[in-house]
């Protein structure tokens, strides 16, 4: 069959010569790689073609970026080498943590009580220095949970924490760096080292000046304290830095770090605080003048609840811990409730040496003669009798001393406003007439010459001649005259004509001179009313004059002050400052003195100041117009004064020594004796003693009705003396 349609190819024989090198050629030299043909950019199409604005402004954008890209990282690179480099600076000038921890200036002073204990200070208090372990654990939850609770995760600042400070401050309406501040721990203790400035006195006019300016709020002072905060962590450990916080922070009261707090506020140890104790200390590094538990205790309480409740959500406390701190809040010592010693405390500061106690520049330790339990009975028998003696709105004063018979004072009361302090000490500062309450002194000196309480005396009109102020007629309290009275019924019924004869007898300079070396230092009036009280004197040297008495005799300095050292020393700088001195009179005609003082109070004018199980003696004081009240007394263990007035000297209604200061003096030696064994006084009753009928007394009874006279071994009546005829014959009525 043929192939028909079909084209077939020529056969063609090979040139083999010509074949055959060509394909060997062919076979032995590689073909060179084909280049690859350059790829043409796809056409744009059309409408996606970049705008030339945007362009411009995409290439301006990049440009400024590099710019400041490349200004930036270079500033931040200059600022972070300033930055280390004032850290470092910091870090040099930074010294051990020990040299930190007190900051305050030194001059404080510690008083303690007889025993041995604190109650008083002055000047700003260290306590001692305290570490993040020593303290009380719940004392430091309770600075973290309220300060700063990222205290261990922060390297000095706290960004979130200074976030959320400047929006709270912008919503209150503030400035974004006033009020709230978000400072952590480590920048309050900067703020606590003034940023390392240390005081000149060149510089700033004041303490109270510098202290200002270490607490500015500016924008640069923020900065140079984050600054110094860097330091502090690069220098200390996390209880390095919180333990110069915690002894360095002021805290009220004079009181600097958690040491000096505790001990000023709860009487103990800062290791030994309980919750709710920790929490008020916490609550008060906000605001430590306002929140101090000794200006408001239940502010400071309030404060202390909310600090409880951070330190239940942070987990410090359980639930049960936190109920138990709420049901129970901390309260004050005695010795914090007495208002850092209120008058004794002033008193003894104010008698000391200057240079160791109101100028002091070190730290020292004073004992003193104080009886807290005395002192406590003193100021509520001050407020129970103005509580339910005083009609409600009066001004009245009243000032209360007790003592030992050696001058010892054990307590003090200045005013009817026992928690003071620095207020005006009527007790130790008012100068004022002491009326009959001097006449003891007056018969004291009749005493040490040898009259007898028995000597009889004619109480009837009498004048004196007054050289320059002529005829001087003295009047008796009640204007009645009693005729022939013994010295002992003259005292007790604080006649006035029998002293001012009695003064005259024996001269008035001897008066002078026994009432003056019994301690009373003011200036004695002149002339014959120095026999009535017409002599200012304060309270405390009226009172250490009748301690003279009791003790036998002998003069008395009032004190306090026990022992003087500086904190830390074991010896005494000084020793007391007072205390029993030289005899003023013979210890019999003491003794015979307070024999008639007794019978002032067991039927004379100071009745009502009697104990029921206990000899007592003292002796009443009404001033002209009863512009002062008083009663000084004594036990056969204390001695008390009670006076009472107005400060303007406006004269008191219905009040005289016989009256409201017996009862006071009264109601103070009942509580101040609860508990001790009665002991009879010293004293001496005379041979002889004349029963003399008198008129009625305060009381409202005749205390010599109903009384025998005394007879003689042959039963007739006593007769008078050779001494009470003399008597009789000297002050006889009208005579000179």
């Amino acid at each position: 069959m043929s192939d028909s349609g079909r084209r077939k190819p020529p056969l063609v024989a090979d040139k083999r010569v010509g074949a055959k090198k060509a394909g060997a050629t062919a076979r032995t030299s590689s073909p060179k790689p084909a280049k690859p043909a350059r790829r043409k950019p796809a056409p744009r199409r059309a409408g996606r073609r970049r705008n030339p604005i945007v362009a411009l402004f995409a290439a301006l954008f990049g440009w400024i970026w590099r710019i400041v890209w490349g200004f930036t990282w270079r500033v931040g690179l200059i600022a972070g080498l300033i930055l280390a480099g004032a850290i470092g600076y910091f870090y040099t000038t930074l010294p051990e943590a020990s040299a930190l921890l007190d900051g305050r200036q030194r001059g404080s002073v510690t008083l303690l009580d007889a025993d041995g204990r604190v109650f008083a200070w002055r000047g700003n208090q260290f306590g001692g220095v305290v570490s993040a372990e020593t303290i009380s654990p719940h004392l430091k939850n309770a600075v973290i949970a309220t300060e700063d609770k990222r205290f261990y995760r922060h390297l000095g600042i706290s960004p979130r924490g200074i976030a959320g400070a400047i929006r709270i401050n912008l919503r209150e309406g503030r400035g974004p760096l006033s009020g709230n501040g978000g400072s952590t721990i480590t920048q309050q203790t900067a703020k606590l080292l003034c940023l390392g400035v240390a005081y000149d006195p060149q510089l700033w006019e004041t303490e109270t000046a510098y202290e200002a300016d270490c607490r500015r709020g500016s924008l640069s002072r923020k900065i140079k304290e984050a600054v110094y905060a860097f330091a502090l962590e690069a220098k200390y450990s996390k209880d390095e830095i919180l333990a110069i916080y915690i002894n360095r922070a002021y805290l009220g009261g004079g009181a600097y770090g958690a040491e000096a707090a505790s001990q000023r506020y709860f009487g103990k140890s800062s290791g030994q605080l309980i919750p709710a104790e920790a929490a008020m200390l916490a609550g008060l590094l906000t605001a430590p003048t306002s929140l101090a538990p000794t200006n408001n205790l239940q502010r400071s309480q309030d404060r202390a609840a909310t600090v409880i409740r951070l330190m239940q959500e942070q987990g410090y406390l359980t639930q049960a811990q936190a109920a138990d701190a709420l049901a129970n809040p901390a309260q004050l010592s005695e010795a914090a409730e007495a208002r850092a010693g209120g008058f004794f405390a002033d008193w003894v500061m104010s008698s000391g040496p200057e240079f160791f106690t109101r100028n002091t520049t070190e730290d020292v330790v004073i004992r003193t003669t104080l009886d807290p339990r005395i002192q406590r009975a003193a100021e509520e028998a001050m407020l129970y009798a103005f509580e339910n003696k005083v009609r409600e709105g009066s001004k009245a004063q009243a000032a209360i001393v007790v003592m030992s018979s050696d001058g010892a004072v054990r307590a003090m009361v200045g005013g009817r406003d026992t928690r003071v302090v620095g207020a005006f000490n009527r007790a130790t500062q008012a100068r004022r007439q002491t009326g009959s309450a001097f006449k003891p002194f007056v018969y004291a000196a009749a005493l040490d010459l040898g009259y007898s309480p028995n000597d009889v005396i004619d109480d009837s009109p009498y004048c004196v001649n007054i050289p320059g102020s002529g005829e001087w007629c003295p009047n008796n309290y009640d204007r009645k005259f009693s005729g022939q009275v013994t010295m002992t019924e003259a005292l007790s019924r604080s006649l006035n004509i029998p002293a001012v004869k009695v003064a005259q007898s024996v001269g008035l300079e001897t008066v002078r001179t026994v009432a003056t070396q019994f301690g009373i230092q003011s200036d004695l009036a002149a002339g014959p009313a120095l026999a009535l009280g017409a002599s200012e004197a304060t309270l405390i040297e009226t009172t250490g004059a009748f301690a003279g008495i009791l003790n036998g005799g002998s003069a008395v300095t009032p004190y306090g002050l026990v022992e003087l050292r500086m904190q830390g020393e074991s010896e005494p700088l000084m020793t007391a400052t007072g205390g029993m001195g030289e005899r003023v009179i013979r210890q019999e005609a003491a003794e015979q003195l307070t024999w008639m003082l007794h019978q002032v109070t067991t039927r004379g004018t100071g009745t009502r100041a009697n104990l029921k199980d206990r000899e007592v003696a003292g002796k009443t004081g009404t001033t002209q117009a009863a512009r002062d009240a008083w009663f000084i007394g004594y036990s056969a263990d204390y001695v008390a004064g009670v006076w009472m007035g107005y400060d303007d000297n406006t004269p008191l209604t219905g009040v005289t020594g016989s009256g409201l200061p017996s009862e006071i003096w009264h109601e103070v030696m009942t509580r101040v004796h609860e508990g001790l064994p009665p002991r009879p006084l010293p004293m001496m009753a005379p041979a002889a003693q004349l029963a003399v009928p008198g008129p009625e007394v305060n009381a409202g009874q005749d205390p010599w009705q109903g009384q025998a006279p005394r007879r003689t071994n042959n039963g007739q009546p006593e007769t008078q003396t050779a001494i009470e005829q003399l008597f009789r014959d000297l002050f006889g009525a009208g005579r000179n």
